[in-house]
C-alpha cells in the first residue's frame, strides 16, 4: 500500500498489516517456528532444516529482522537469530486485540 493511502487508516490497522506481511510467507512461519523451537540458531542450521537455498532464507531473516520480529548477531563469519520476545508479544496483543472485538459468526 503506498504511504498516500495508510493515512486513511488507524495506526493500529496500519501496524497489524505491517505484522500481517512480514508473517504471510510459510518460509517466514517455518523459520520462526525452527528458532522457537531452538532458542537461537546459526543461519546455517535453518538452511540445513528448510527446503529452501540459502539467498533465498537470507531474504526471509532479513524481513523478519526489518520488521523486528526476530534479531541478530554476527559472530565472525556466522549470523545468529533469536526470536525478539517482546515484539512477539505485541503482535500477539494486535491480533488478539483484533479478533477479541468478534462477538459472533454466521
Amino acid at each position: 500500500m503506498g504511504l498516500s493511502k495508510s493515512n486513511l487508516f488507524t495506526e493500529d490497522q496500519n501496524k497489524l498489516a505491517e505484522m500481517a506481511k512480514a508473517l504471510g510467507h510459510p518460509a517466514r512461519i517455518a523459520i520462526l517456528q525452527y528458532l522457537i523451537s531452538k532458542g537461537s540458531c546459526v543461519c546455517g542450521d535453518i538452511v540445513e532444516e528448510l527446503p529452501l537455498s540459502q539467498s533465498t532464507i537470507s531474504q526471509h531473516l532479513k524481513a523478519l529482522k526489518q520488521a523486528g520480529i526476530i534479531m541478530g548477531s554476527v559472530d565472525g563469519s556466522y549470523r545468529c537469530y533469536c526470536i525478539n520476545a517482546s515484539m512477539c508479544q505485541s503482535i500477539k496483543l494486535y491480533f488478539n486485540k483484533l479478533f477479541d472485538a468478534m462477538k459472533h459468526c454466521c
